[in-house]
């Protein structure tokens, strides 16, 4: 039986929600703390960013250690061996076998023999199985229907018709993909209706076949993808409820200081933290996606008041949420170190002035004053204190966002 154990933790949570028509129940994934799930050059959304980040959860795919994915390598056949191992736990179904070029000592020589035994893969005559030429697209396609053992219920030459190039599929590939297509198993990207049977398969492909292939035993919950071929059109509207939490970061200080009587609310522009997604694992808010805003002085505290969501595509959202009111205060005394102060600090208005002010120090730099009204016309409301009360915000946790109001997305 193939190992669905290694895909229960962390997702029995996701499958025993559901969606409905009206409106999809986000839930922020942790995944865990060994695992790598992010890396530098597979962005929130890149194409295959939901495969590769659900294959590394679970350890079945692995990065690099300067933090890369390199997601447009090509994959030789032995690291497809080791691939299908982490995946899949088959019974055997014939005996192992030698390879003249897979020596006893050789990296992936268990995991080679244990994708022969299994029926995943198989190798050329003379005993040959060459384990680093790089692996074609139909052939991945061809080891993973043949080891679970999938046959295509519908002639071959119907099924294949929904590619543009199925005159490239070679012959013995033929009925394997057939079977591939109508379990959903083909991934084509950047044109759905283009298989590229003979092209090396990158890490990015062969990530999103095999996890098509665990998401059709079952060991896996389903992705949705513009790029699977056969699947069914998604709804074009997505609601995400009232009272969703949306946790966001501010990278250009780790502190921010108000004061009380700041004359106007104060302009901000945060970053969502973490992808947003449904229970099915559907990104819908990506991590970088921009929330525009205000910092606004209420109830002796400060809040943050979204106004507008921006995705990474670009598309913006009228956006209702509000962060917690931060009533947190940080005395700013005269004698103070101005330098001190300001470290990885920005600065309404009015709380420039104020420390202005108190520590004599007029060369608060423009760029450390959030946008608001002229620092130079607040400091008569501060001269002769000699300290300043003022609320110290810190954005990556105090902001968190609630929706005060349903967020529908196109």
């Amino acid at each position: 039986m193939y190992n669905s154990n290694r895909f229960q933790t962390g997702t029995a949570l996701l499958l025993a929600l559901g969606l409905t028509t009206s409106a999809i129940a986000p839930l922020v994934v942790a995944a865990p703390a060994s695992a790598q799930t992010t890396f530098s050059d597979v962005s929130a959304n890149y194409w295959a960013s939901g495969f590769i980040q659900e294959l590394a959860t679970r350890g079945v795919i692995k990065g690099f250690p300067d933090g890369s994915f390199r997601p447009n390598d090509p994959v030789t056949r032995a690291q497809f061996a080791a691939m299908v191992r982490q995946a899949f736990n088959a019974t055997q179904v014939r005996n192992s076998t030698s390879f003249v070029d897979v020596p006893t000592d050789y990296w992936a020589y268990s995991a080679i023999q244990e994708a022969y035994t299994t029926g995943f893969m198989t190798g050329y005559p003379g005993s040959i199985f060459n384990p680093n030429q790089s692996i074609p697209r139909a052939q991945v396609l061809v080891s993973l229907t043949s080891g679970l053992k999938y046959t295509s219920t519908t002639s071959a030459s119907t099924v294949l018709q929904v590619y543009n190039d199925a005159n490239e599929i070679p012959g013995y590939a033929t009925e394997s993909i057939a079977a591939a297509t109508e379990r959903q198993l083909v991934v084509n990207y950047p044109d759905v209706k283009y298989l590229n049977p003979n092209q090396t398969a990158t890490r990015a492909e062969v990530a999103a076949f095999i996890y098509q292939a665990l998401s059709s035993t079952g060991s896996a919950s389903a992705l949705t993808s513009p790029y699977i071929v056969g699947q069914a059109p998604q709804p074009t509207q997505v609601r995400i409820p009232s009272g969703t939490v949306i946790p966001v970061k501010y990278t250009k200080a780790a502190k921010i200081l108000l004061a009380q009587n700041e004359p106007k609310p104060t302009p901000l522009t945060l970053t969502v933290a973490q992808n947003i997604v449904t229970s099915k694992g559907v990104v819908l808010i990506p991590a970088g996606s921009e929330v525009v805003g205000e910092l606004r002085i209420v109830q002796g505290g400060a809040q943050f008041v979204a106004s507008e969501l921006v995705l990474a595509s670009g598309q913006r959202y009228p956006l209702g949420a509000t962060s917690e009111v931060v009533t947190t205060t940080e005395t700013i005394r005269k004698g103070a170190s101005l330098g001190t102060v300001l470290k990885d600090t920005a600065l309404g208005a009015a709380a420039a002035a104020g420390i202005s002010a108190v520590t004599g120090d007029r060369a608060i730099a423009t760029e450390e004053v959030l946008a608001g009204a002229g620092v130079g016309a607040l400091l008569g409301l501060f001269l002769g204190r000699d300290k300043v009360d003022l609320i110290s915000i810190r954005p990556d946790t105090d902001l968190s966002l609630t929706l005060s109001q349903d967020l529908v997305l196109r």
